[in-house]
């Protein structure tokens, strides 16, 4: 006889056990109900980065001294350096410096490690393309400055809003 109520005791606490955790679901679901929405309408609207947001590289070639530190820190190995010695001056000439974006883990190594502060990373985020090969970009592309997001026309920023002050 005792087994049957210890089990029958067992069930009830399970029971009453499962109603808590749906009712703490539930008193979690409402809470969020009453929240405004964090939605922007993405073209439109674009997310203004942190101040250390980690985008796309840039780089400097008349700063380059082809050490290949970056190359060294890198966890995946990633930029290709070529340089070529020139024997009369004794120093390394910079011929071609590439990243593969595709492959990239944003890390800011690079970055970091860089003794002349040749690279540095920018707020642009818009990497996507429909080609992977359109994602290695080389010492050209990678010197382009990217277009700020706070200058962008697509964000309404708070002082273009206010109206303009005549100089009598």
């Amino acid at each position: 006889m005792f087994p049957m109520l210890t089990r029958f005791l067992n069930s009830g606490q399970q029971t009453i056990r499962a109603a808590r955790y749906i009712g703490q679901g539930f008193v979690i679901t409402l809470s969020h109900a009453n929240r405004l929405p964090v939605t922007i309408q993405y073209p439109y609207e674009k997310l203004i980065t942190s101040e250390r947001f980690r985008g796309r590289i840039h780089f400097e070639f008349d700063k380059c001294i082809a050490c290949e530190v970056c190359v060294r820190v890198c966890p995946i190995d990633l930029p290709v350096v070529d340089w070529k010695l020139q024997m009369d001056i004794r120093k390394k000439r910079l011929l071609n410096y590439s990243i593969d974006f595709g492959i990239c883990i944003f890390c800011g190594n690079c970055v970091e490690y860089c003794p002349t502060n040749c690279l540095s990373m920018s707020e642009e985020y818009e990497l996507s393309t429909y080609n992977r090969h359109e994602l290695n970009y080389n010492q050209i592309a990678l010197g382009r400055l990217p277009v700020s997001i706070i200058e962008d026309y697509t964000i309404r920023t708070i002082s273009s809003n206010l109206p303009q002050l005549n100089n009598v």
